[in-house]
């Protein structure tokens, strides 16, 4: 099945004992069953879960392993160069001005164009630049299916001479530098015609690496964590908690914004994560006793550990702070960046990564601080996500997101890109379906996670570790008496 990060995908696994062989179920003995999510298996140590299987009241079931495993004939690349010798002449002044087309054949016999060299002017005997191309897009994945490459000139009207062509296959191509991998330039109308036609040139391989591209779940499946923490808005532009105006509304029948964005990121990242233990910040307001006003403080009460069980247990923690703090100002994010950031960089080798999500109202005081934490965050293994809710403009967090301009700060520029913005409003349900809303918005602020954790790892350099040896049951030796 198709797995997505970004999307919470609930599985349920019936267990029968076949009595017959009808195709009804209730003609057979119902054993239990077992619910799960496709990111709680891939997230599990060696993408290995094992759970209780369920579904009759006070017996024991047994439990069943489940296992995963990402298809990976698709995911290798090669980086190849070629050279071509005494190719056609063309151009009535000059020589030729020649490229290559790479096409791969499809199962109906029709090609797909899927390559094109850079053009190298006024040469016959050409050495192209090497290139990184997927063995999906060169050959569907197929080592045996014909490559199709033509030869042209370049022409600045775009009527590109045709000098000729040859195929060739991945296999043939995977012997890299050697005597099979010269081939001659055939122009089939020239050879119709003239009785002495030999070729139009040769065209040569010069090398040929494979390149196996890791994924994201690579990564998950040896072992790295993703940490996750939230911090909330406290400030008094939120409203009075108590008034049903107020955007932290404690309304005993529904989530308020709030929740409701923290439960639709949390439930899908807290898969990822083995001990489910979640850091929840707030900022913006004056703490009991003194009233000192503080932007990074617990919201279960205990600065020394500020870690909660499982999004349950940040949700209580946010309710409990809600009835304790006094909301108050102004809205400053870096503290809560650079909170994370401190733990992001005593991890640098790739076994954790650190995703935060700051849940707001809106307009920011301190910009130029926040942007420096940020430059400096996306050296680190982490990510921050900005839910903005109620209806205030967020024309800053669209700066911070840098999706269109990369961000910057005292002009130096952000490493990668780390900010992931989504206004809470575009997700609202007009029909009051939350739970699709949320979906949506969990897999909007999601999608770019894996390729920004990709991004890190691949500008250190951190291969993923390797997956724990696959599960084997345990062989019960059986006793015989003679």
């Amino acid at each position: 099945m198709d797995y997505f990060f970004e999307e919470r995908e609930n599985l349920r696994f019936d267990f029968y004992d076949v009595d017959s062989k009808s195709p009804n179920l209730s003609k057979h003995d119902f054993l239990g069953q077992m619910f799960c999510t496709l990111g709680e298996i891939v997230g599990s140590q060696g993408s290995r879960l094992e759970k209780s299987i369920v579904g009759i009241p006070g017996k024991k079931c047994g439990t069943v392993i489940v296992t995963a495993e990402e298809l990976g004939c698709c995911r290798d690349s090669v980086l190849m160069q070629f050279c071509a010798n005494k190719l056609d002449k063309k151009d009535f002044f000059g020589k030729s001005d020649p490229f290559l087309v790479f096409h791969r054949s499809n199962e109906d016999g029709s090609f797909t164009i899927c390559h094109k060299t850079e053009v190298i002017k006024n040469t016959l005997n050409p050495v192209w630049q090497a290139f990184k191309i997927s063995v999906r897009a060169l050959c569907n994945g197929d080592y045996d299916r014909t490559i199709k490459v033509e030869v042209y000139d370049w022409d600045r009207d775009g009527s590109h001479d045709f000098i000729g062509e040859f195929t060739t296959s991945y296999r043939e191509l995977s012997r890299g530098q050697s005597q099979f991998n010269v081939y001659e330039v055939i122009n089939p109308k020239k050879k119709g015609k003239k009785k002495k036609y030999v070729n139009s040139g040769t065209v040569t391989l010069l090398s040929f690496l494979i390149e196996t591209e890791v994924s994201f779940l690579d990564y998950i499946k040896g072992g790295t964590q993703i940490n996750f923490t939230v911090a909330i808005d406290f400030t008094a532009s939120n409203g009075n908690p108590s008034q049903p105006t107020s955007l932290h509304y404690m309304n005993p029948y529904q989530l308020n914004a709030y929740g409701m964005a923290l439960k639709a990121v949390g439930e899908i990242i807290q898969d990822y994560d083995s001990d489910k233990m979640f850091p929840a910040l707030g900022f913006g307001a004056r703490l009991p006793p003194d009233g000192r006003v503080s932007h990074e403080f617990a919201l279960n009460g205990n600065p020394q550990n500020p870690y909660c069980h499982g999004i349950d247990g940040v949700m209580e923690a946010y309710y409990r702070s809600l009835k304790s703090v006094q909301l108050y100002g102004p809205t400053n994010f870096a503290p809560v960046i650079n909170h994370v950031a401190r733990y992001a960089a005593s991890v640098k080798d790739g076994s954790q990564y650190f995703v935060l999500l700051i849940i707001t109202d809106g307009v920011i005081s301190d910009m130029a601080q926040t942007k420096e934490s940020i430059v400096n965050a996306s050296k680190l293994p982490m990510s921050i996500i900005i839910v903005g809710v109620g209806p205030a403009e967020f024309d800053a967090m669209e700066e911070l997101d840098g999706d269109v301009v990369r961000i910057s700060s005292r002009g130096k520029f952000a490493e990668r890109d780390i900010v992931q913005f989504v206004p809470f409003r575009d997700y609202i349900d007009r029909s009051g379906n939350h739970v699709l809303s949320m979906a949506r918005l969990a897999k909007d602020v999601l999608a770019e996670i894996p390729e920004q954790f990709l991004s890190y790892m691949r500008v250190r350099g951190i291969k993923p570790l390797p997956a724990p040896p696959p599960y084997t049951p345990p062989i019960h030796v059986l006793q015989t008496q003679i």
